[in-house]
């Protein structure tokens, strides 16, 4: 199997040669359990976000901010697993397997290498791309090691996308971006996950200028948590990704005790918001 079919590749690939910028919220799968998730998704995928990440718990996350580990801890303690959370997606691709708003997302997972490796890479990429995920990301996965993954998440159909930091050199960020596949992870800030609400001048120059070297989509991702910021990320990449704002708000409606529809309702009427000047 190649990536010609990747539909994460492809639905990104589109965009940017339209000139469409693209909103990637992030959810913990199975916070606060694994049927909510599934219906955020569902919720997401009807408003037309077309990528999605999905966060696998763990229980020692590297870079991920106060909220995002709250959440892995709570999913952890609930008997998330990796099994349970290929299981969800498989239903929810499932749910129209006729061409619906379930298979029109792509699914990224997010996931520790610790996790992967644990199961074996290849097992771990066979299972994902069998339940329905269009592409991994690793961010402790080392970039020497990143070869084989490559090679083993391509062969099952899926997109490996790799991270630039900030303190990433110039020259290193290219053979980065040479590697990864559906997009290049540009990490805003160093540091933790978390909001913010205004990214470094140095960001927006470090952005620009790896697009003048990859064809390959470039996506923000660590703080943006608002539709301005949103708007003004992608004025110079290809997308922004929201996690800790997107989790904070599935956590307030949960710590209320919101029924689930009314959770999702409120979580998508802010994931709306925040595609409103991208759209």
């Amino acid at each position: 199997m190649n990536l010609d079919n990747n539909r994460l590749i492809n639905t990104l690939k589109a965009a940017k040669q339209a000139g469409r910028r693209a909103l990637l919220p992030f959810l913990t799968a199975g916070y606060p359990e694994l049927d909510t998730t599934e219906a955020l998704l569902q919720d997401f995928a009807a408003r037309g976000v077309r990528v999605c990440e999905l966060g696998f718990p763990f229980s020692d996350p590297v870079a991920d901010g106060a909220v995002i580990q709250a959440s892995y801890t709570e999913a952890l303690a609930k008997g998330v697993t990796s099994e349970k959370i290929f299981r969800m997606v498989k239903h929810f691709r499932d749910s129209t397997k006729n061409g619906g708003p379930a298979q029109a997302i792509a699914l990224v997972g997010m996931v520790s290498f610790s996790i992967v490796f644990r199961k074996g890479v290849q097992e771990f990429c066979n299972q994902a791309a069998s339940a329905g995920f269009d592409g991994l990301i690793i961010p402790d996965l080392p970039l020497d090691e990143a070869k084989e993954v490559e090679r083993m998440a391509s062969a099952c159909g899926l997109a490996l996308v790799m991270l630039v930091a900030p303190t990433t050199p110039p020259e290193r960020r290219l053979e980065i971006a040479r590697h990864s596949r559906g997009f290049v992870y540009y990490i805003s800030v160093a540091g933790t996950t978390g909001e913010r609400d205004r990214l470094p001048d140095a960001t927006i120059a470090g952005v620009i200028e790896l697009r003048k070297h990859t064809d390959t989509p470039v996506c923000v991702g660590f703080g943006i948590a608002k539709a301005a910021t949103v708007k003004s990320v992608c004025e110079v990449a290809d997308g922004a990704i929201v996690g800790s704002a997107i989790v904070h708000r599935v956590q307030q409606a949960a710590e209320k005790g919101l029924p689930r529809e009314q959770l999702v309702k409120q979580v998508g009427e802010f994931v709306g918001e925040l595609m409103s000047p991208i759209q």
